[in-house]
């Protein structure tokens, strides 16, 4: 009798601390999402976080850190061009802002500001070359006075690891098709074939010139002053004065004084603002606009969890259903799907490709690239009536690769024995431990070539070109934006706005209009959501980690190891790492 009432008591507490849990969670959403009181005259102090990401996470931890994203960003922009209770901004951009799509989409934000008149400042913390890239879209730059400017020019770094494959007894058997698909050289190769650097230096070079031509435009300096200069670099923070590149040194204290009108400065920060809805300000209203994100590595099944050491996927399931739901409701209008993803599973991506190539039978659909849409992020892109990309997008990357790790010399090292049995043929090519043999070799590589000529048959029916003329600038080639641009791969040079525009003019609604953004996929079960912010938390995750540029080499290198080591045919883009 007294165990069945311990049994009753102790189901009425767990029942009691859920609810008293639930209704603290109620609270704090409210409290958290309700829109914050912004007083006249205000500053706006934009703060840009680091290792920005595309969505929003749908986790209980990601509500109470409230993890911005580059939308997010881009959102406070553009409410305080129209907010009246807004009168300046001050742009404080990170160290390390990110990859060069993330940073101009941010630029663009800015220079879309300036139209409303006010203005709009930055101060400069601490300038590596991308964030005083980000600064010169403003009005003024201004530093604090043991500020450094870090601006030296632009380098590229990529890993090499056959040295260690061989120290520990792996052999990386690799096949490809393209001359340039040098996703696989990280395994198989010491340093740069000559193809490789080709692209490395092609590469770095425009990145360069993307630098050198923004602090033109916005230091009003020649292009052969800006070069000058930079090889001067870097700089103390007088120097920086002195040279043009910034305009004085002040405290923080001492700007926003500078910019408010009255005796007592008021400021608003960035965290508190983004919580000011933006349909209060008459924006985000309107015809309905499907935005589709694809971020991560591309596979099949459900996009998974985003846990530390695995990174984000793009699952062909997840994708195709919210694909299909953007296409059958009736009340969005188009179509805009936002890629960041360096490629995967060849078979994901042309899952994906079908689904996008029914949706544009019944809509328009625009394709917005971020910092990454290459190899299988670019076959998603391929049905798009329009593609619009960063100058520093890096896209293309159009090829196909497969292999495997051959460890036998790794477990004779270790004193691994290790025997089967196998029955056919070709039942043993995947085997752990040896490389291919000739015939298993030859199958593996038609399988490859014939992906690569689905390949560029899906991009010349989607870009209206011949066969030979994908050929000749796919090969497995990276590109950036600008160059994909000159080369037929990408229509136009801007952000997601940019996108979203075109495709609400090919909905017939017009460009000035404003149209409310739907994100797919949709949020997850609340299960779901618990389960995955308690095992990212387990395992150390903090927001924002997984957008490092460090992070996504990390994954990109793990993504490859781990995909490759299934057999499967993969349309994915080398670990190229552009440094600031």
């Amino acid at each position: 009798m007294a165990t069945a009432r311990g049994v009753r008591f102790i189901l009425l507490f767990m029942v009691a601390a859920v609810i008293v849990s639930m209704t603290g969670v109620a609270v704090s959403y409210f409290l958290l999402t309700r829109g914050p009181a912004v007083e006249s005259d205000s500053v706006l102090w934009l703060r840009v976080p680091p290792n920005l990401g595309e969505q929003v996470p749908d986790d209980l931890f990601g509500l109470f850190d409230q993890q911005e994203t580059v939308g997010s960003v881009v959102t406070a922009l553009r409410k305080a061009k129209v907010d009246d209770r807004v009168s300046a901004v001050v742009l404080v951009p990170p160290p390390t802002p990110g990859l060069w799509g993330t940073v101009q989409e941010i630029r663009d934000a800015v220079i879309d500001f300036r139209e409303s008149g006010k203005p709009i400042v930055a101060h400069i913390e601490f300038g590596m070359g991308q964030a005083y890239y980000l600064a010169t879209a403003c009005d003024e730059i201004f530093m604090s006075p043991t500020s450094p400017l870090m601006l030296v020019g632009v380098a590229s770094y990529e890993l090499f690891f056959r040295g260690t494959l061989d120290k520990v007894g792996i052999e990386a058997d690799m096949l490809a098709a393209g001359d340039f698909k040098t996703a696989i050289n990280a395994y198989t190769e010491s340093g740069f074939t000559p193809e490789h650097r080709e692209v490395s230096e092609a590469l770095t070079r425009d990145f360069y010139e993307q630098l050198v031509d923004g602090i033109a435009d916005g230091r009003s300096m020649t292009r052969p002053r800006v070069r000058e200069v930079i090889d001067q670099g870097p700089f103390v923070a007088a120097d920086a004065v002195s040279l043009g590149l910034v305009d004085d040194l002040l405290y923080e204290d001492e700007l926003l004084a500078r910019l408010s009108s009255g005796d007592e400065p008021v400021q608003v920060d960035y965290a508190t603002y983004r919580r000011v809805d933006p349909r209060d300000l008459g924006l985000d209203t309107g015809p309905r606009i499907a935005v589709v994100y694809a971020e991560g590595f591309i596979n099949l099944g459900s996009s998974t969890v985003d846990l530390p050491g695995t990174g984000q996927w793009v699952g062909s399931r997840t994708m195709t259903e919210a694909i299909r739901a953007a296409r059958d409701d009736s009340s969005i209008h188009a179509i805009v799907l936002r890629i960041d993803s360096p490629g995967g599973a060849a078979t994901a991506a042309d899952i994906i490709w079908r689904e996008l190539s029914l949706a544009r039978e019944r809509k328009p659909l625009v394709v917005s690239m971020g910092d990454v849409a290459a190899s299988g992020g670019y076959y998603m892109a391929a049905p798009a009536h329009a593609i619009v990309a960063q100058p520093g997008t890096l896209t293309g990357s159009i090829g196909v690769f497969s292999g495997k790790f051959a460890a036998a010399g790794a477990f004779d090292k270790l004193g691994v024995g290790i025997d089967g049995v196998t029955y056919g043929a070709q039942a043993d090519i995947f085997s752990p431990v040896d490389r291919f043999g000739e015939a298993g070799r030859a199958a593996m590589q038609a399988q490859v070539d014939d992906i690569y000529e689905r390949f560029l048959q899906v991009v010349a029916e989607g870009r209206a070109m011949s066969r030979d003329e994908v050929h000749a600038v796919a090969q497995g080639r990276v590109w950036t934006g600008r160059q994909a641009l000159a080369r037929g791969l990408v229509d136009e040079l801007g952000g997601l706005r940019r996108a979203v525009s075109l495709a609400q003019v090919q909905a017939g609604i017009d460009a000035d209009e404003e149209v409310r953004l739907v994100p797919y996929p949709g949020p997850r079960s609340f299960v779901e959501v618990l389960t995955g912010a308690v095992m990212a938390r387990a395992m150390g995750g903090e927001p924002g980690w997984r957008h490092s540029p460090y992070a996504r080499g990390a994954y990109a290198r793990w993504a490859q190891m781990e995909l490759a080591g299934s057999g499967a045919p993969l349309a994915l883009m080398p670990g190229v790492r552009v440094g600031r």
